[in-house]
């Protein structure tokens, strides 16, 4: 056994058994034309679980209503088309005995006018925004929340149907579910706004919903941050007593698992203790956690792959997050860009071959490796 023998053992969570504790990342690739995953795609996620990744969060993929999608080529989680490519992806990823999840997404207010799959749909978020006399965000009535909590049910009922082994909420980083968390780009004066408690409403009856469509033995995975796309120093809560009351409701409404999304898991998230944010999740809570955040690989800034670069992140030691996985701050370990880069990642580092790892660059964003 190597040193990181602690990544390689399974996660029991009820019925469901995780054979590794190597997450990987949910990551938007692009590649879906359409929206409907190809065979490009059910290779893509079949590789990495062959080589000893234990659970796959799937790229995000949109529920389905109008004003979900954000991006070109993103696949989607509703229609008999793209429902058919991603159950061939859960029988490929089973059959290497892996475990998947898909993330269902909402984007929200991030949409752009002329978004596919229907151009002339506009945003949806708390607020309404215009520009002139262009509706560049419809602010969303009771009867527009009520609809999406039903897209995303019906969503995880599919998931449930076509064999996924549970489902994780994209309520991070600026979207949607996460845009009714932030006072910045909600207050609302009904009963979703105000108060945190309030704005957390969305949320809890959506995660109330999810549970309700697929039973309580389920998995159903919550994913939150701190930051937003839009500002990186944003700070939802400043306390963990502060953290413990945002998370309990969450909690209490049904998720069984909170992926935590830091950009470097090594950060404290609070002063006076080391724990990051899926160490104090899991304390508060008393859930299982995901930690997530730079594994792998140097300090880079991600966000500046985004552009025309040549920087290149190398790989890193992962000896501060294996102690940290012995001593039970978290439960799983979320991979991200070394598994863009390296398909093999987890194989090379179970059998002690970090030299063989693979750094990654902007490269490596063109391909399905």
């Amino acid at each position: 056994m190597t040193a990181a023998q602690s990544l390689f053992q399974p996660f029991r969570l009820g019925s469901l058994t995780v054979p590794t504790r190597v997450v990987m990342a949910p990551m938007t690739r692009s590649f879906s034309p359409g929206g409907v995953p190809n065979q490009a795609v059910v290779e893509y996620y079949r590789r990495r679980a062959a080589a000893g990744v234990g659970l796959i969060v799937t790229e995000g993929t949109t529920v389905g209503h109008p004003a979900a999608n954000g991006y070109p080529n993103v696949p989607r989680f509703y229609g008999e088309d793209a429902l058919a490519g991603w159950k061939q992806v859960v029988e490929a990823v089973h059959a290497e005995g892996g475990t998947i999840v898909p993330q269902l997404w909402h984007v929200g207010n991030v949409r752009r006018l002329g978004t596919e799959p229907d151009a002339s749909v506009p945003a949806y978020g708390p607020m309404e925004k215009r520009k002139n006399d262009t509706l560049l965000v419809h602010g969303m009535t009771r009867d527009d929340i009520a609809e999406v909590i039903a897209a995303f049910a019906q969503a995880a009922r599919d998931a449930k149907a076509i064999g996924m082994d549970g489902v994780e909420i994209h309520g991070a980083h600026g979207y949607l579910i996460d845009q009714f968390f932030w006072e910045g780009s909600n207050q609302r004066t009904d009963e979703y706004g105000g108060s945190l408690a309030n704005r957390s409403r969305f949320a809890i009856e959506l995660i109330q919903a999810v549970r309700e469509a697929v039973g309580p033995d389920y998995p159903i995975i919550f994913r939150f941050s701190q930051w937003k796309q839009q500002d990186y120093s944003a700070r939802l809560v400043q306390s963990a007593e502060e953290l413990g009351a945002f998370l309990k409701p969450l909690s209490d409404a049904g998720v069984d698992i909170f992926h935590c999304s830091t950009r470097r898991f090594w950060i404290p998230e609070f002063e006076g203790s080391e724990l990051n944010l899926a160490g104090w999740t899991r304390k508060l809570t008393g859930k299982p956690t995901i930690t997530v955040g730079s594994v792998g690989l140097d300090g880079s800034e991600f966000t500046q792959f985004f552009g025309k670069t040549d920087e290149v992140a190398q790989p890193a030691s992962i000896e501060n997050l294996l102690q940290r996985l012995d001593d039970q701050e978290f439960d799983l370990v979320a991979v991200g860009r070394a598994l863009i880069v390296d398909p093999e990642w987890a194989a090379k580092v179970r059998d002690g071959r970090m030299q063989d790892i693979l750094p990654f660059s902007r490269e490596s964003l063109a391909t399905l490796a």
